[in-house]
């Protein structure tokens, strides 16, 4: 039985080990989500935009804050570290600010779509109207980079069902909304191919820092607790981590130095491969994909 009508029940501890680049046990991909909430956004029938009245100054302004300020102090510790980040694009940020797609550019960094803009959800869409926004948000993008974006994550995490089948017949790689494995996942599509790749909730700075109002530093700890208990697990069977972050919340002032620590101690292991989310897709597809479905049959049957 598949779920969703996307893929196949597959227990982990089922399934074939993969083999990464260079015998790596773990994939770490960091991705900084680089947000643009508008002052006054259209309505959605289905969600609000903002709780409460518009303009909503308390959600708009740290996003203005990480594109002004914070994710300045990003590029500075991702060089300073080496790290080629993923970033998760409100598209129309590039069209705002063309400074930060030069920037971004300028260090080869990856693209993963989170729409056009953070107060425009995928909900309600029909389907002419979506196409309309992935085919936006590429070409936003390849214009003021010059790439393709690698992946998707929805704008607010918002979707539709038909959402997977639009992403594979525009040749995006991956989806991200899942949150459903440690490992890539071939996802059923209409035509052509797609994975859902591993996101996450838990060590992801809008929830922890924002939702769960934790501190800096226990979100410092959360990254390197995630990391420890896959990289134990990558010994046998490698595993991919991804750290969602927002540079508003984590490179402010009081906080930056939780971070560095954390990345410094994930980067001081031995076997870690640090890619991009695309890296970690094109690795997938040339070497493994279509040749793990055995096992994920032998468990649905």
């Amino acid at each position: 039985m598949t779920v969703l009508g996307r893929y196949d029940y597959s227990a982990i501890t089922r399934r074939k080990p993969l083999t990464m680049p260079g015998n790596a046990r773990i994939a770490v991909f960091v991705v900084p989500n680089v947000e643009y909430l508008e002052w006054l956004p259209p309505p959605n029938p289905q969600r609000a935009p903002y709780p409460g009245p518009v303009p909503n100054v308390q959600a708009f302004q740290p996003r203005d804050y990480g594109n002004r300020v914070a994710l300045w102090r990003l590029f500075e510790l991702f060089d300073d570290l080496g790290i080629r980040a993923t970033a998760s694009m409100n598209a129309a940020v590039f069209e705002h600010f063309p400074r930060i797609a030069e920037e971004m550019a300028k260090r080869d960094w990856d693209y993963q779509s989170h729409g056009l803009y953070n107060t425009r959800f995928a909900l309600g869409m029909d389907e002419a109207t979506e196409r309309e926004l992935i085919d936006t948000v590429i070409n936003i993008v390849r214009k003021s980079t010059g790439k393709t974006i690698s992946g998707w994550l929805g704008p607010a995490l918002t979707t539709t069902s038909r959402t997977p089948d639009l992403l594979a017949e525009a040749g995006v790689k991956y989806w991200a909304d899942m949150f459903h494995d440690d490992e890539p996942t071939e996802l059923k599509v209409a035509k052509g191919r797609l994975i859902s790749l591993p996101y996450s909730f838990e060590v992801n700075s809008g929830v922890a820092l924002g939702g769960q109002a934790q501190t800096a530093e226990a979100f410092g700890r959360f990254i390197m607790d995630q990391f420890d208990m896959l990289y134990e697990e990558g010994a046998t069977a490698p595993k991919v981590m991804a750290i969602c972050l927002h540079p508003f919340a984590v490179t402010a002032p009081s906080r930056i130095k939780y971070l560095r620590q954390a990345l410094e101690y994930i980067l001081g292991h031995s076997g870690v491969w640090q890619a991009t989310a695309g890296d970690i897709a094109d690795w997938y597809y040339a070497n493994h994909y279509g040749r793990r479905l055995s096992s994920a049959a032998a468990d649905a049957a």
